[in-house]
């Protein structure tokens, strides 16, 4: 179950190679994500100050956030995000669709 999706958050794509998508999102007070999941690892990095929700599909979590946070969730985790405070909140969305040769030779 996601959120009612009466305003919805702009993602603009800042780049979408082989080894990632770098998404920033904008949300006005209020706008959500929409119900979707990820196929690959993630890192966000918040450039606002905000309260985020995260609805997992049965509860709603509410986190306090500050600009410069960083968190990082696995691939396929089902959710919906919302901008629960009311001012605009911003992140980047950092996936990591495969290794980069360099980071692959550190992990042999």
């Amino acid at each position: 179950m996601a959120f009612a999706c009466t305003l919805p958050a702009t993602s603009t794509v800042q780049q979408d190679d082989a080894q990632l998508r770098i998404t920033r999102w904008d949300f006005e007070p209020g706008a959500v994500t929409g119900w979707h999941s990820h196929g690959w690892p993630y890192y966000v990095v918040m450039l606002t100050d905000a309260v985020q929700e995260v609805h997992d599909g049965a509860q709603v979590h509410r986190f306090t956030r500050k600009a410069g946070d960083a968190y990082v969730r696995d691939p396929g985790v089902e959710h919906d995000v919302r901008n629960g405070g009311d001012a605009p909140m911003a992140f980047i969305e950092i996936e990591v669709k495969t290794l980069s040769p360099a980071l692959a030779a550190l992990a042999k």
